[in-house]
């Protein structure tokens, strides 16, 4: 990596103070997810305010699908940064160039791949989670919709692990300012001017992400450090991909799952009808902008971890946990405290009907104020994942989220019924999976740094 990449676009995450510099790092990849979720939010607010009833429960009952989709091949982009991020950190800069080619048509394989299978699967797996009757044709058509814009999506996700793998955050987020500007405009025009509903919605986000996708792949072929990607060498080399799948596959794997875990909770929120599907929806958003905390911070921990732990420096890897830690869970907690305070002025920026405001306010007052506690086993999973562990993570993220959460809502919460029986889960949920893999981390501290002919079982 050249001295001008580190002073441009870079980072150097070798040597000094550490605090600050994971600020600056995690800083833009939180605005970055924001202005993701925006394009959600976008869609949100103008389908409930704007579009026929029905039209935010249809884009609602979507989202856990979409996370689905997106969440299986994302995930596998933290190999990609990993494996770029330990070579960097062992000056091996000319196996970097082969990892880029291989992520970035890999991840085009993935996006063609989600699409066709999501376009064919839409109504099977909306009717699956029992999303409501007078909402389904519209909810289907926004994903058909959605998933032709898969192509798109997951190679901008690749595209951005790899900047991040140098400590680039900053052109990834000015690629999506760019994209939800537009997203917000398109919005606007094709459901107000027009009336094109649920479709209209749909459109604007695909075009949007098409804009930062397209950006993204500018940027890296014009990049002057190893990581440059040039279109014409594009291939899958079977080592890099290999190495990539070893981090990222278990990441991948627990991604998928936990989304599966979502979708059975979206199946019992969808009992309660679409009003509840659209409460839950808007009241969702401030989760999301809350969890980009410690999601920006967790791949802070990766990233960061990744090149100490490729140049041999475990003590300085002990240190960004701590910090990471730390500085995710006082995020969480000022983000979190400003969306409660304000929460019932907030969601009138969603919705206006009684009835989705009254589900939304519970969910808000029930999830919030223990949304801090996904820190405990994002950023510690992450962690482990930066030197090169990401199997045992993934197994006691499933057990302690994915399989609680299914044995709750089949067995628990029939017993119950209500609402609040339901949304407990979440909280308890965390509490468990943090706990393990703290105390997993706590074990295997002491023997997990190790020289790199480490290989995992």
């Amino acid at each position: 990596m050249t001295e001008k990449v580190k002073k441009k676009n870079g980072i150097d995450m070798l040597n000094g103070p550490l605090a600050k510099k994971l600020v600056m790092f995690a800083l833009p990849i939180f605005a970055s997810s924001s202005l993701q979720q925006l394009f959600n939010s976008a869609d949100v607010a103008v389908a409930g305010r704007f579009a026929r009833d029905g039209a935010l429960a249809a884009v609602g009952s979507n989202s856990v699908l979409v996370g689905l989709f997106v969440n299986l091949f994302v995930g596998l982009s933290v190999g990609a940064n990993v494996v770029i991020s330990q070579l960097i950190g062992q000056q091996n800069t000319k196996e970097v160039k082969p990892v880029v080619q291989t992520s970035m048509l890999f991840s085009l394989i993935c996006g063609i791949f989600s699409a066709v299978v999501g376009i064919v699967l839409s109504r099977p797996l909306l009717e699956l989670i029992d999303t409501p009757a007078d909402v389904l044709d519209r909810a289907v058509m926004y994903l058909r919709i959605y998933c032709i814009g898969m192509p798109f999506i997951i190679p901008y996700n690749y595209g951005a692990a790899i900047l991040r793998s140098i400590g680039d955050t900053k052109r990834p987020m000015f690629c999506l300012i760019g994209s939800g500007v537009l997203n917000v405009c398109l919005n606007l025009l094709l459901v107000i001017v027009f009336k094109m509903d649920v479709a209209g919605v749909a459109v604007a986000t695909v075009v949007s992400n098409i804009f930062s996708s397209i950006v993204v792949i500018i940027i890296l072929c014009r990049e002057t450090s190893v990581i440059r990607l040039d279109l014409k060498q594009l291939r899958i080399e079977g080592r890099s991909l290999k190495r990539i799948l070893r981090i990222g596959a278990p990441a991948a794997l627990q991604s998928a799952v936990f989304s599966l875990s979502n979708i059975c909770l979206q199946s019992a929120i969808n009992s309660f009808g679409s009003d509840a599907v659209g409460g839950m929806t808007a009241a969702l958003n401030f989760e999301m902008f809350g969890y980009f905390i410690v999601s920006a911070f967790s791949q802070s921990a990766v990233t960061f971890i990744g090149q100490n732990y490729g140049a041999c420096k475990y003590d300085r890897c002990k240190k960004i946990m701590r910090l990471c830690l730390l500085e995710s869970v006082v995020g969480m907690i000022v983000l979190c405290g400003i969306f409660i305070a304000g929460s019932s002025f907030l969601i009138k920026i969603y919705t206006v009907k009684p009835l989705e405001i009254e589900f939304a306010m519970v969910r808000i007052m029930y999830i919030l104020p223990f949304l801090f506690i996904t820190a405990s086993y994002e950023i510690t999973g992450s962690a482990l994942r930066g030197m090169g562990r990401s199997a045992i993570p993934a197994v006691i993220t499933v057990v302690g989220v994915v399989l609680f959460r299914v044995i709750w809502v089949y067995l628990i919460f029939p017993h119950f019924g209500s609402l609040l029986s339901l949304l407990i889960v979440y909280p308890i949920s965390w509490v468990i999976t943090g706990g393990m893999m703290l105390g997993y981390y706590a074990i295997a501290k002491k023997g997990i740094y190790f020289p790199h002919n480490y290989s995992e079982a």
